[in-house]
């Protein structure tokens, strides 16, 4: 892992040690790096927001043509800022089935989504369901 904690800069995780694979297994572990994403991030001062997520995560792999596939596939702007995993976990869902989806050249639609769901269970287990768009008043 890369840390550099200038003006400008982001902190860098090597997914080269980490094979990104379509396994509930893999799943837990880019949920928790979301969320640690998400606090480095806003630690430095910067947006969470997809651009920021994937150069963070893939450094120089993730060049202009990378950010938009997964964009594209997850059907969301790099730009827009990403609310709260642990709140709001559809879209984040969709991010990560769409980096899954490029990084190993499987189909977007054959990502195993039980595996993806449950590894979102296993990470917030007292968060929203991952198909309720927000979290119930008790």
């Amino acid at each position: 892992m890369t840390r550099s904690f200038g003006q400008g800069h982001l902190v860098i995780f090597n997914f080269d040690m980490m094979n990104v694979e379509n396994n509930q297994d893999c799943f837990v572990q880019l949920w928790r790096k979301l969320e640690h994403t998400r606090r480095l991030l806003g630690g430095q001062y910067k947006r969470f927001f997809i651009r920021n997520v994937l150069k963070s995560w893939f450094a120089s792999e993730a060049d202009d043509d990378f950010i938009w596939e997964v964009c594209h596939l997850c059907e969301q702007e790099g730009w827009n800022e990403l609310p709260l995993p642990s709140l709001y976990p559809r879209k984040h869902r969709e991010l990560l089935r769409a980096i899954v989806a490029v990084k190993t050249g499987t189909s977007y639609w054959k990502i195993n989504l039980k595996a993806l769901d449950s590894a979102y269970s296993v990470v917030f287990p007292n968060s929203t369901p991952i198909n309720v768009n927000k979290k119930k008043n008790i």
